[in-house]
């Protein structure tokens, strides 16, 4: 029992989180207050009143809850229909920067929520927000975890977050920057006011002139922004992304590793002292950033090879600059602390091998062993870093000459293990004399985390293109008696067997294939170089998308034998294959599929070289769209169960990798509870997951919130190994689940892929050929040219919903199945889905994300997108769809209501009710601009030019990207 003294010190310490949370929601009310005003104060000096008194006219329009007013809204249209093409593109424009500023004070909010915790001691008396370390592990201790599961978790802990390679991040970089500057500064105006409550903020202010003076600079910068364009004027080639997804790396999460580090070493310390740590690097990053070749033409072996280097470099500098802290820290005299010998010899070999720094430091750092020892290290990471920069523009195919370091192994580093000896020399010397220095330690853990490559480099590429190459090649050297394409799958995969078996190479040197298939072949050769320069680590994993067979997966390993990555003579290989599977049908046969694999002798002593461990990719963006939310997330919950039983049968270790992107609609949402969502066997303190590029700066951009996302995905994992949902053995639950997601399937298909009119209604009343001239990506928005929903992406099919708010991709069909499975049996079906929803975290998580989306759908302004948007001829088809929509709308948010007791959307999440709503008065005037925007910009002719404002197609086009830009904003998600 603890003390009253514990007990007195506990109550304070709750009571003074609970101030700090109530002064932090003070806070944002008045943050928000302020930038509101600054944003109306800047827009008077720039465009003037009229623009102002115009924006608050649009913004009244709009009902208490946010929603748009019932149609016909005739004031809405005859306010939005007279502006003309500068008016609007300036309305659209200020309520972008409206929603950028807002997302800035919510971001700052989240971040210092997330800190509040973190100012007192671990005190089992005090109750830590759940998923975080501190909540964790005593929660472990209270439910008599045995420590010794706890110890194989943490040995086996492997976290993987793969930054993607097709951002759909619609913020300008240069923006973002001074998103950073303005959220920096309104930091620093409370730390000068020292704001606790909602007390008069504006005197406290105007009677401290440092504030007063913050102010006017945040303006100026609000200013700035004002006058830059949002837009990008070209698209981003595939290393203008990768300079973009980097920046995270640099500026944040280099940093932040260490610090990771520390909370849960001081958890687990403080709650189980005897447990061992998991190893420094048991969250590790990824990336299809200029290696993701899916679609994307731009990604060529070169840029692949560009991008590593790139990643190489920015690591080494890193290091660099690190390297010169600890000199200007290590100060140490050795007549005045104990230096050991093996540190000592190693300054005797460098005088040997690099005797220029000798000579300009030995004098200089006579007596300061440390500094000396670091200016080597320092040297030898230039070298290392100057030979990279030519290695990168002498590009991958460069002669075994360039890349050979033959004379240069002691002046520069050839590998990261030398580097990493070299620290743990010093530090090793320093512990002799009861020092360790943390800064030492923690570059110690980052070596450790991100090597000399920064993020492993996942090549993907889609399954025909492997067979279409293959084709190509046994037809040119007539290698089979019939073309490989007309081949059956018993036939290819007997034929590819004995091919991997053959020690002669199938494919000669110099390439006289077609342009495709000789890329094909070159993208391996490439990784082969990659491997051998930067080592096996930074690119040993080959997603193959849309993967639908063994013969998929053979077909990637007979192309990487005749690269050098599997030697037939031993079995083994140094290129993991991870097939994707995407659709409903793919995810239906994966377990077949897989089963058939493991029964290949060949395939089975492969995997020895990867320790046994095959990693298998699901895809949540294409199934959802092939089949509707809850139908994808069930299909991809079976899935992994059944996979599951196929790798234990076989004794392979099973890691799954999570496709999920940053909307609901394709698997986003908070990735805490998606985590503890999944099957409970599947996660074994091993998982990797997708983060999308639209959802990295609101994970990444500040230091606290990217601890924060870092550390509950952690605390997921560890929480869904050891605590894992029983619900998985009651096969009557997942009867039920089963029927319902087939009912929801059945709905949701009727309405894509059966009604005749739906691409042209979804062409016609979404911006998505708009959003196809966005700036935005590298990657086209088509698979093909074809104008169908087969070659349309998962990405842009999302974002355009969303845009004209019908959100249709996150919740349709869902009520319908829910609906007749309550008619079956009114109060026993009910009362068994609220038993889901409090008992079963698959469940819970669907509804939860789909509550979400329907708060922020609003059909009244899809309602004003189709009145205004639909050509001559489609409107009675057009009025059958949409009563078709909103029908199922209704009856998905009646049954939600139902399901969680709850009075209106979002009522258990106070914050995202407030935030939705917050937002939604400002995106419904916004929505009546794209509309016009785009009606004006359909029913443009190319002889003509816009009657009302004299504008070319072009500047009208201009103006409906800058809504899109807007709503993005607003929505805080694109696609």
């Amino acid at each position: 029992m603890s003390s009253p003294a514990a007990l007195s010190a506990s109550l304070v310490q709750i009571v003074n989180i609970e101030s700090d949370l109530r002064a932090a929601n003070s806070r944002l009310r008045y943050r928000l207050k302020l930038v509101e005003d600054l944003w109306e104060s800047v827009l008077l000096r720039e465009s003037g009143q009229e623009l102002v008194d115009l924006l608050r006219q649009l913004r009244a329009m709009c009902s208490p809850e946010g929603q748009a007013p019932e149609y016909p809204a005739e004031e809405v249209l005859k306010v939005v229909e007279s502006l003309d093409l500068h008016q609007a593109t300036t309305a659209a424009r200020a309520f972008a920067l409206f929603f950028q500023l807002i997302n800035i004070v919510e971001q700052d909010h989240e971040q210092e929520q997330t800190s509040i915790y973190r100012v007192s001691p671990i005190n089992s008396e005090t109750e830590y927000p759940v998923g975080t370390f501190r909540w964790l592990f005593p929660e472990l201790k209270k439910l008599n975890v045995p420590p010794r599961q706890i110890q194989k978790i943490l040995d086996n802990l492997d976290i993987r977050l793969v930054f993607t390679a097709h951002p759909t991040e619609i913020v300008r970089h240069t923006i973002r920057e001074k998103q950073r500057t303005i959220a920096k500064m309104l930091k620093e105006l409370d730390r000068l006011i020292g704001f606790r409550g909602d007390e008069a903020v504006t005197q406290a202010i105007a009677m401290n002139w440092e504030a007063a003076s913050l102010q006017d600079q945040i303006a100026e910068e609000i200013r700035l922004w004002w006058r830059t364009d949002e837009l990008n004027q070209i698209k981003p080639t595939v290393l203008d992304e990768a300079d973009y997804t980097l920046h995270y790396f640099e500026e944040v999460l280099f940093d932040a590793i260490p610090v990771l580090y520390d909370r849960i070493a001081s958890a687990i310390s403080v709650t189980f002292p005897k447990l061992k740590l998991p190893r420094y690097d048991f969250c590790k990053f990824g990336s299809w950033v200029g290696s993701d070749r899916d679609g994307n033409p731009y990604v060529t072996p070169e840029v692949t090879w560009q991008t590593a280097c790139y990643q190489r470099n920015l690591v080494l500098n890193k290091y660099i600059k690190s390297v010169d802290r600890l000199s200007r820290l290590l100060s140490l005299s050795q007549s005045l602390s104990d230096v050991s010998q093996d540190l000592l010899d190693s300054l005797g070999d460098d005088q040997i091998h690099l005797p220029e720094i000798y000579e300009k430091y030995s004098i200089k750092f006579r007596q300061e062993p440390y500094r000396l020892k670091l200016a080597y290290i320092k040297n030898r990471l230039e070298r290392t870093r100057d030979r990279n920069q030519k290695l990168r523009h002498s590009g991958w195919q460069a002669s075994e000459m360039e890349l050979s370091t033959k004379g240069q192994e002691h002046q520069l580093y050839t590998n990261v293990a030398d580097f990493l000896s070299e620290l743990k020399l010093v530090q090793a010397s320093l512990i002799e004399t009861k020092l360790n220095p943390k800064p030492l330690e923690n570059l110690i853990r980052q070596v450790e985390v991100y090597g000399f490559h920064l993020a492993h480099l996942d090549i993907r590429q889609e399954s025909t293109q492997h067979s279409n190459t293959i084709t190509e090649i046994a037809e040119t050297l007539q290698l089979l008696p019939k073309p490989y394409d007309e081949l059956t799958e018993v036939e290819k995969v007997t034929w590819l067997t004995q091919e991997l078996k053959t020690r002669r190479p199938m494919i000669p040197a110099n390439l006289n294939f077609s342009t495709k298939t000789n890329e094909i072949i070159e993208t391996f050769r490439m990784v082969a170089k990659v491997q051998q320069e930067f080592s096996v680590e930074i690119c040993n994993n080959y997603v193959i998308s849309m993967n639908r067979s063994v013969s998929d997966i053979l077909e990637v390993l007979l192309l990487a034998k005749e690269a050098g990555l599997y030697d037939p003579a031993t079995g083994k290989g140094s290129l993991s294959i991870a097939p994707l599977f995407e659709t409903v049908e793919d995810l239906q046969s994966a377990p077949p599929i897989m089963t058939e694999l493991f029964e290949l002798p060949l395939y089975r002593a492969y995997l020895e070289s990867h320790d046994h461990l095959q990693e298998v990719m699901l895809g949540y963006s294409d199934s959802n769209k092939d089949s509707g939310f809850l139908s994808s997330n069930w299909e991809i919950y079976k899935a992994q169960r059944a996979l599951q039983d196929v790798c234990q049968k076989y004794q392979v270790e099973l890691r799954m990798f999570h496709g999920r992107g940053g909307s609901v609609g394709r698997g986003g949402g908070p990735t805490y509870e998606a985590i503890l969502a999944q099957p409970g066997r599947s996660i074994e303190g091993r998982i990797k997951i997708t983060e999308q590029g639209e959802v990295l700066a609101s994970k990444y951009s500040l230091p606290e919130i990217a601890l924060y996302n870092l550390e509950t995905i952690t605390t997921a994992v560890i929480q869904a190994a050891l605590l894992p949902s029983s619900t998985d053995t009651l096969d009557c639950w997942l009867d039920t689940m089963e029927e319902i997601s087939k009912r929801s399937r059945q709905v949701y298909r009727h309405l894509i892929y059966e009604q005749p009119n739906l691409v042209e209604f979804f062409h016609q009343v979404t911006p998505i050929e708009e959003i196809s001239q966005l700036q935005i990506s590298s990657r086209p928005a088509r698979r093909a040219g074809k104008r169908d929903l087969g070659s349309l992406r998962a990405i842009p099919w999302v974002f355009s919903w969303t845009q004209s708010r019908f959100l249709l991709p996150s919740w349709y069909g869902i009520g319908a199945a829910l609906e007749e499975f309550l008619q079956e049996n009114p109060d026993g079906h009910l009362s068994l889905l609220q038993y889901f929803y409090s008992k079963w975290p698959f469940f819970k998580t669907a509804i939860s994300r789909v509550e979400m989306t329907i708060a922020k759908t609003d059909l009244q302004i899809a309602h004003h997108y189709m009145r205004e948007l639909t050509k001559e001829g489609y409107e009675e088809a057009f009025v059958e769809i949409f009563a078709e929509i909103t029908e199922e709308f209704q009856r998905t948010r009646k049954v939600l209501q139902l399901i969680t007791g709850q009075k209106q959307m979002l009522d258990s999440d106070r914050d995202l009710q407030r935030s939705v709503q917050l937002r939604n008065g400002s995106i419904v005037p916004l929505g009546f601009i794209q509309a016009s925007l785009l009606k004006r910009l359909r029913q443009h002719r190319p002889d003509t030019v816009d009657l009302r404002s004299r504008y070319s197609k072009n500047e009208l086009l201009r103006g409906a990207l800058l809504t899109i830009n807007g709503i993005a904003a607003g929505m805080r998600n694109t696609g």
